[in-house]
């Protein structure tokens, strides 16, 4: 598809998208340094090819992709070789780096999760997030957490030697992290430096709705990539409580009192967007969607705005 038919079918112009071209974007970015750089976790644009999420990422004013490769995601683990070097090359044609990436690696013996890391390390992305680990009910809690433990430090092991950084995410639900405390049993002997967390303070919430606190400060030397998405508890169709993505700021996350917390560790590492709320399926990494284009870039759009504006009154330099 050309660059107008693109342009006229996802409706960037439409949703009053300023079109600088590639050019302006490169100039715009490359004018500053970006300590914190805003990325976009791109499973929501999925339906489009590089170059398309390229040019959106680029005109919605992001300053870079978080990108999933994994399996379905943008970059499938088996074509990382070839995939993930085009991607990177791809999205720099619109002044838009690749600094994150989100896998399913839980096996730093497995062949394919070293491949991932060396293309990624290779392409000059820092960061890549792990994919969860679970909790064995045939076994105590100390006994998985011993087990789990050594493939974390296996883990950092493999990426001090590759040079990239591994993250794993606390997630709500059952699974190893949920808690967040758990975390610092895995982290505690490992370096920083080539291991840690990538946080997300919407699920921290939702497992600890008050004492988010005490588990942020407990694996907060481990804290570098963050993950931003809010959430509110509304009733299913059966009538069960459970937690609803919402946009950015219409929900329950206490973000200026996270921010601030966020503000005192001095991280300065990429920050994602996850976009989890209804997109007509694009939220769920559907290759279509029922929703107009030009809806998910304007959700896109506001999100980034508000969260622009949530660390400037914090004086968050990013």
């Amino acid at each position: 598809m050309n660059r107008r038919g693109f342009i006229q079918t996802t409706g960037l112009s439409a949703a009053g998208i300023c079109l600088a071209g590639a050019g302006m974007a490169n100039s715009i970015l490359n004018s500053k340094v970006v300590k914190r750089p805003i990325c976009a976790f791109t499973k929501c644009l999925q339906f489009l090819t590089f170059d398309e999420v390229g040019e959106v990422l680029a005109q919605l004013g992001f300053d870079g992709a978080d990108m999933p490769v994994r399996p379905g995601g943008q970059v499938e683990p088996e074509e990382v070789k070839t995939g993930l070097p085009l991607a990177v090359k791809t999205l720099r044609k619109y002044g838009m780096e690749i600094p994150m990436i989100v896998t399913a690696i839980t096996n730093p013996a497995d062949p394919i999760s070293i491949a991932i890391l060396q293309a990624a390390a290779d392409s000059g992305i820092k960061y890549y997030r792990t994919g969860w680990l679970k909790y064995d009910e045939s076994k105590s809690i100390d006994k998985n957490l011993d087990e789990h433990r050594k493939t974390i430090e296996k883990l950092a092991e493999l990426n001090e030697k590759l040079g990239i950084h591994g993250d794993y995410q606390n997630h709500s639900g059952a699974s190893v992290g949920s808690p967040v405390w758990d975390i610092y049993e895995l982290m505690k002997n490992v370096d920083p430096k080539h291991m840690g967390v990538q946080y997300d303070i919407r699920h921290a919430i939702v497992e600890g709705a008050y004492s988010w606190k005490l588990g942020m400060k407990r694996i907060a030397p481990w804290i570098t990539t963050i993950d931003i998405k809010d959430f509110v508890w509304a009733k299913n169709e059966k009538n069960v409580w459970r937690h609803s993505n919402v946009p950015l700021g219409e929900g329950m996350v206490s973000f200026d009192e996270f921010l601030k917390e966020y503000a005192s560790l001095k991280v300065e590492a990429p920050i994602s967007i996850h976009y989890e709320y209804d997109l007509g399926g694009a939220e769920l990494g559907k290759k279509e969607t029922t929703m107009n284009p030009t809806k998910i870039y304007e959700m896109m759009k506001k999100d980034l705005i508000w969260l622009r504006e949530a660390l400037k009154n914090r004086q968050i330099q990013h």
